[in-house]
């Protein structure tokens, strides 16, 4: 007999989502659903529920197959607009990493006011359908006796581009500030000396793995929106840990699960996949990710509830603990109260910015809504979740 008093499959899911009868809402609209029913009655009532983030995932890239030459080439070093990409996979398979920047871009000077073009400007220009130059080496053998060539790309042209992110969609993360007599530039952004300020990132309650703290739903081949197309979640992602530790009352206190997801870079949108250049610190790129969430029982719906006001990240001091890799906290601090813009650190009044965009997000997950509604989407169910691996 089922623990649970509601009960419901992926497979009946998608068929409600085929016959149009599904249920669908956002991950903020559950919230008060679950608040005024109850998480027995919520999961009664609804099917899916939608989430979305949208933020910096240094983590990001895409596999080019740039086609073959004639005669043929084995490439073995390449650039793109000037930026390294990865040659070891095979003759014209090469590996662009998004935060990757130009050999002579010095790396470890700020510069106020400086801009970086790196692996991330790449992928956009190419989705933009703007050429990109490929200059490319190899040592030449008798199969493949090429040793050189300078052309340009074209997305569409291309016989596969394929968006492969080995760690994204992090599930909470730092709030980060800086004790030091200096303004530091950091993956972080900017941060004021003497807790000038404090950045967080992650959309909080409605970020996809807040939604399903445990991984009961999502896994490998889990169907995604991934850069305004459908993608798929093909493992954890690095770093990703399932410490349970790290969860009291089901809500992660700190950086936890993380997923590996892929997708077709020709069918997706440039406003989902976009650069960004970071003062003192190099590239990175914001990446759009929702995931749909079945609501199988009262379970999946109790933490599709999660609040703002339930998910705290801990203060870290990039100024000395961060770099040193001790990452002590200061303390914990609730969404709620960072994104209404003033936080407490050590007693001092600190003004918080976001690195994430939550409109984004929630836009993110209202596309997925829409979407799933018009029969356009159905939920994957994965071959193995994450708490399975």
């Amino acid at each position: 007999m089922s623990e649970h008093k509601v009960q419901k499959t992926f497979r009946e899911i998608n068929e409600k989502i085929k016959k149009g009868t599904v249920v669908v809402v956002n991950a903020e609209e559950m919230i008060d659903i679950v608040e005024e029913k109850g998480a027995v009655k919520a999961a009664e009532e609804i099917d899916v529920v939608t989430t979305g983030t949208f933020g910096a995932m240094c983590s990001s890239g895409a596999i080019l197959n740039v086609g073959h030459t004639t005669p043929k080439m084995k490439i073995s070093r390449a650039k793109l607009n000037g930026v390294p990409a990865y040659c070891g996979l095979a003759a014209v398979d090469l590996y662009i990493g998004a935060s990757e920047l130009p050999d002579e871009d010095p790396r470890n000077t700020v510069y106020p006011g400086d801009f970086r073009y790196g692996g991330a400007h790449v992928i956009h220009d190419l989705l933009m359908g703007k050429p990109v130059m490929m200059e490319a080496w190899a040592y030449g053998t008798d199969c493949y006796p090429r040793k050189y060539i300078k052309k340009e790309l074209l997305l569409n042209e291309l016989r596969n581009a394929i968006l492969f992110n080995p760690r994204n969609a992090y599930q909470n993360y730092n709030c980060a500030v800086n004790s030091g007599r200096r303004t530091i530039y950091t993956y972080m952004g900017i941060l004021k000396p003497q807790f000038g300020n404090a950045t967080y990132s992650t959309a909080g309650q409605i970020s996809p793995l807040m939604n399903d703290p445990f991984f009961k739903t999502i896994g490998v081949g889990t169907r995604i929106f991934l850069g305004g197309t459908q993608g798929y979640i093909v493992y954890y992602g690095t770093q990703h840990t399932a410490d349970v530790s790290r969860m009291p009352n089901g809500v992660p206190v700190e950086g936890s699960g993380t997923v590996c997801v892929m997708g077709d870079l020709k069918k997706m949108d440039p406003r989902w996949i976009v650069p960004a250049s970071f003062q003192g610190y190099g590239v990175s790129m914001y990446v759009g990710i929702g995931v749909p969430i079945p609501i199988l029982n009262e379970e999946m719906a109790r933490f599709t509830g999660v609040t703002d006001a339930d998910i705290v990240a801990p203060i870290v001091d990039y100024g000395s603990d961060y770099p040193q890799g001790i990452n002590r906290s200061l303390g914990t601090v609730t969404y709620k109260d960072l994104k209404e813009g003033l936080i407490t650190v050590n007693g001092k009044q600190v003004p918080a910015t976001p690195m994430a965009s939550y409109p984004k997000a929630l836009e993110i997950s209202n596309i997925l809504k829409e979407e799933i509604q018009k029969g356009r989407f159905y939920i994957g169910e994965p071959q193995a979740t994450l708490s399975q691996l």
